[in-house]
């Protein structure tokens, strides 16, 4: 049932350690916002929280959609606006964004994509202004995008995040509107995602078709950089963010050692035991997707080295060892 001005509150747990058996503590149990929860990287991550013993209350805009998932384990908001002051969260999870890859970037489609994403951070950085009692942190989406087509260059989180292309500045404004929460005493940290793997989605699914029919191929020359990442690391970051009060800022979301797209190609018909020997010349992409296939052959060489530097520790470094794994679950 959706969450509307006259919710309960009794549905929410306050936030407390759970304690083993011994009475040593466990973890922290949070009340916990989350946005985009029904998407790609919300199917995972939601269902972690849960596990972990977080109470979660998901926004979608579609009406249903978090209990049709979930079931009666979240609660589920349809506005954001109905938020008062006297709702309390421990954190903010904003994930919320219509998907970047899909249709022709018309001007219509990124009034969209900026409208999903920006109006849903200041609606969330306005509810933390009014709160009675504010969240402790806002961990906020953002893409590796944000740093422009820097070729070969090697980009961690002090890297200049430049460009003149629209992906670039969707991510700036994102991240923009994300940091005016910290004026209101909120620990904000800025998710710069790159290229997530996982079962059922992503963009790895559109590939899939073509490469299981021998019909794959590199994009363009194949030397632009592709930073994946495997997505029960990304969920894990996540986790890490949340329950680490130390940390703030910009973080690379990307597994330690990206590959060029040739190597991707190479990798990934090898994993299907497939050939892939029909290259997709660049030009062939600008004029089938105009100016989206900057996405498909923008290059960003990214390292997360803020995550690495808390000794965080991957499960999947390597990109052959991602792939059997989310393909085994297929």
């Amino acid at each position: 049932m959706d969450m509307g001005t006259d919710v309960d509150y009794s549905l929410f747990r306050t936030k407390q350690k759970i304690e083993n058996i011994d009475g040593s503590p466990e973890g922290i149990q949070m009340k916990i916002l989350i946005t985009g929860g029904t998407g790609f990287i919300g199917h995972t991550l939601c269902p972690a929280l849960l596990a972990a013993g977080h109470s979660l209350t998901i926004f979608s805009r579609y009406s249903g959609r978090a209990n049709a998932i979930y079931g009666d384990q979240v609660t589920a908001l349809s506005s954001l606006k109905t938020l008062t002051k006297s709702y309390e969260f421990d954190a903010i999870i904003n994930l919320a964004g219509a998907p970047i890859f899909g249709e022709p970037w018309s001007d219509e489609r990124k009034k969209i994509l900026l409208q999903s994403r920006i109006e849903i951070t200041q609606d969330l950085v306005q509810f933390i202004a009014k709160a009675e009692i504010k969240p402790e942190v806002l961990i906020s989406g953002s893409a590796i995008g944000v740093y422009g087509d820097q070729n070969d260059t090697i980009l961690d989180e002090s890297s200049a995040a430049s460009g003149d292309d629209f992906g670039h500045r969707l991510c700036a404004q994102w991240e923009e509107e994300a940091e005016k929460a910290k004026q209101y005493g909120v620990r904000v940290c800025q998710i710069r995602t790159g290229l997530v793997l996982g079962e059922g989605g992503g963009f790895l699914q559109p590939m899939l078709l073509p490469f299981k029919l021998g019909l794959g191929g590199r994009l363009g020359n194949g030397m632009q950089w592709m930073p994946w990442i495997h997505i029960d690391d990304h969920v894990a970051i996540c986790q890490t963010l949340l329950e680490n009060k130390e940390l703030e800022g910009k973080f690379n979301l990307t597994a330690p050692n990206p590959v060029i797209n040739r190597e991707f190609t190479q990798i990934l018909a090898h994993v299907l035991r497939r050939p892939a020997f029909l290259p997709i010349p660049a030009w062939a992409l600008k004029m089938l997707y105009g100016e989206m296939s900057q996405l498909l052959l923008g290059s960003q060489r990214v390292i997360p080295k803020r995550i690495l530097d808390t000794g965080f520790q991957f499960k999947f470094k390597e990109l052959e060892t991602a792939l059997r794994d989310v393909l085994h679950k297929q």
